[in-house]
């Protein structure tokens, strides 16, 4: 197990060095001169010059991209142009707002989706099933920046039952915290929970139709015991893989809630990152993102295996 954990981590390894790569062509055709942003629009040519010799701006993107490999194969993923602090260390202290957003939303749209998937698989065609896809397809259709604004018009600006902005640490006040927690976390679950739902739905419904499931009936098993213990793992798998990325991608994509409710996460810190030309920031938030993705995909083939016995044998 330990070689195939390996094997499978060294062939997403080309993932992060491309997307890497492709993030330092990119940053470069951002608009803008980075070195005129951090002089000053009134600086004269002289100082221009010497922040450009100082930084690598005058450097091509390949030169730039090596040096930063270099120094990120230490630990060392440089020290931002704006504040001068490590880029690490501005990671690090806002990883646990966009990680405890992201993990509560994962959740959340796990809990909503697997119920709403399995009583809508075992009663197809349903008043509650027709009234499930409308919902799903609803969701679907409106932004996630949109959504958020909705949410914060019904349950903050009329019904005052959770704050608009701002955000309560953990440690600080544990109630706070999950009651400024809740928007952002209800926008992105809701955002997740009805294309799991479908997926889930529709395997379902076809698991429901095999042998063992008709056996299973007709040894007189509950409803549920059957939906639970015999038609979900089988039908789990799309669902896994679905959850799995979503995760990745919420804690990458958070960008917009972070900014609705003025979250101080990385998605934040992105912005800032982007809006200020402060690349090599930038550059670390997408490393962090990248390796968040690829021990995702590793843990996800783990699961995999302990979900279907046929994988650890072909493994």
């Amino acid at each position: 197990m330990g070689w195939y954990v390996l094997r499978r981590a060294l062939r997403l390894l080309p993932v992060l060095v491309i997307v890497t790569l492709a993030t330092t062509f990119m940053l470069d055709l951002v608009p803008g001169d980075p070195a005129l942003v951090l002089a000053g629009e009134d600086a004269p040519p002289e100082v221009i010059d010497a922040v450009n010799a100082q930084y690598g701006f005058n450097d091509s993107p390949l030169e730039r991209y090596l040096s930063w490999m270099g120094s990120a194969l230490t630990g060392d993923l440089g020290s931002s142009y704006r504040t001068k602090q490590p880029v690490v260390q501005e990671i690090l202290e806002r990883i646990p707002v966009t990680l405890e957003i992201a993990l509560l939303a994962g959740v959340l749209a796990l809990l909503i989706a697997i119920p709403t998937a399995l009583y809508c698989a075992s009663h197809v065609g349903s008043r509650v099933d027709r009234l499930v896809g409308v919902g799903t397809s609803a969701v679907i259709s409106v932004p996630v920046f949109l959504l958020a604004l909705l949410l914060v018009y019904v349950l903050a600006v009329r019904l005052h039952v959770f704050p608009v902005t701002g955000w309560t640490r953990l440690t600080d006040d544990p109630g706070r915290n999950l009651r400024s927690a809740f928007l952002p976390v209800l926008t992105l679950a809701l955002g997740e929970a009805v294309i799991q739902t479908r997926v889930l739905r529709a395997d379902a419904i076809q698991t429901l139709q095999d042998d063992y499931i008709l056996m299973a009936r007709a040894k007189g098993m509950p409803k549920w015991h059957v939906l639970l213990r015999h038609a979900f793992r089988p039908s789990s798998f799309s669902l896994l893989t679905l959850a799995s990325l979503s995760l990745g991608r919420l804690i990458g994509g958070t960008i917009v809630v972070e900014t609705v409710f003025a979250l101080p996460g990385i998605g934040r810190l992105a912005v800032t990152a982007i809006t200020g030309k402060d690349l090599i920031t930038m550059q670390g938030i997408v490393a962090f993102v990248a390796v968040s993705y690829i021990v995702i995909n590793v843990v996800v083939d783990l699961l995999y295996a302990a979900l279907d016995p046929r994988i650890r044998v072909r493994s």
